[in-house]
């Protein structure tokens, strides 16, 4: 994918808080842009698996209320979860080709497998947007966080957790996301940006399925074969398998964990941040991203051009097309000091929802009650 700027990716940012304080529903359309439905219009909503709770609590809900709102209650989302399984995710696909849905978003468990799937959407006359991972085929448009970005984030962040001096020795354990998901190598790419050269890079692993068990499997080999007392750091390109890292560690009898990176501001990670267990995790503003995407399928569909051309100002590359249309949307690192401006801000969860009975010290401690 081709690189895009930080400050390219906060002006989109601000284009779609626009969007979703009612640009969309302004009107607009050009005279070569006659809308090409109403609001009686059905979204088809693929999303890739479940072991990260995102995609159910947030992205689903999220995606249903807006379309909702941006077409008077007529519009609905047909949803279907993989479950992490591409041969599965196909089959929903043409299951939505058939029933004729208006517009599909697609979150891809596998970005090369389902390019047949999208032109076979494509040939039936339904537009296809891209969720979150950038699928391959004619795809219309693309909404996701700067994933360079995220990697970026997470290796200042390891390195911030190791000190200012950084022993260029210092042994890091790399667990990186699924080979099957486009973002888990563009979180590497930009974890490495940071980490290469400044730390020894001892173990490194694709984690299959994004799997916390695969993690911890992973990771125990990476304990046997540095031993448990050598490694300085890991880097987890996101929060279920931090989880899994954590659990390998605490098994072969680390009591004083490394930092650990993370991704998703999972509510467990939440937690762990809180308890030391965990350094940080990235926060993406899912609301944000899922708000979008509906803006972007409504407007698609509906033929109101001005308004897709606004939301999808970016342009990427996919291994099959170039300079597609895209909005790439800002992180930030998650840490004990921003828990209150960030989760809690936006709506993600209430206080009472991470200061459990667990936690109730570690909240006191930075005023979060």
């Amino acid at each position: 994918m081709r690189r895009i700027s930080i400050a390219v990716a906060a002006s989109t940012a601000m284009v779609s808080l626009a969007a979703g304080c009612g640009v969309l529903e302004a009107g607009g359309e050009t005279a070569e842009a006659t809308p090409t439905k109403g609001n009686d219009i059905t979204v088809g909503l693929l999303l890739p698996e479940t072991e990260n709770t995102r995609y159910d609590k947030f992205d689903y809900p999220i995606i249903k209320n807006k379309v909702a709102s941006l077409t008077n209650g007529q519009g609905r989302v047909d949803y279907a979860n993989a479950g992490a399984d591409a041969d599965k995710q196909a089959e929903q696909l043409q299951k939505m080709i058939d029933d004729k849905v208006d517009v599909l978003l697609l979150d891809a468990v596998d970005a090369h497998a389902i390019a047949s799937g999208v032109k076979k959407a494509k040939e039936a006359g339904i537009p296809v947007i891209a969720y979150d991972r950038l699928a391959e085929g004619p795809i219309d448009a693309y909404i996701s966080f700067d994933n360079e970005l995220v990697g970026e984030v997470q290796g200042r962040s390891l390195l911030e957790a190791l000190g200012g001096d950084v022993d260029p020795a210092a042994k890091i354990v790399m667990m990186n996301g699924s080979v099957t998901d486009p973002n888990a190598a563009q979180f590497k790419e930009g974890a490495l940006s940071e980490l290469e050269g400044k730390v020894t890079i001892a173990q490194s692993f694709d984690t299959k399925d994004w799997k916390p068990e695969n993690a911890k499997s992973n990771m125990t080999r990476a304990i046997a074969s540095i031993g448990e007392d050598n490694i300085a750091g890991v880097y987890s390109a996101n929060d279920g398998m931090a989880g899994g890292i954590i659990e390998a560690l605490e098994a072969a009898g680390v009591t004083k964990l490394p930092p650990i990176t993370g991704q998703d501001a999972e509510l467990a990670a939440v937690q762990r941040i809180l308890s030391g267990e965990q350094y940080m995790s990235v926060y993406k503003s899912y609301p944000q991203e899922a708000e979008t995407a509906a803006e972007m399928a409504v407007a698609r569909i509906q033929g109101r051009d001005i308004q897709f051309d606004a939301l999808t100002r970016d342009k990427v590359d996919s291994p099959t097309d170039k300079d597609v249309p895209a909005q790439l949307v800002s992180v930030v690192a998650l840490t004990k000091l921003n828990i209150k401006t960030t989760v809690i801000e936006d709506g993600i969860y209430k206080v009472s929802d991470i200061c459990t009975a667990k936690y109730e010290d570690e909240c006191e401690a930075i005023g979060l009650k």
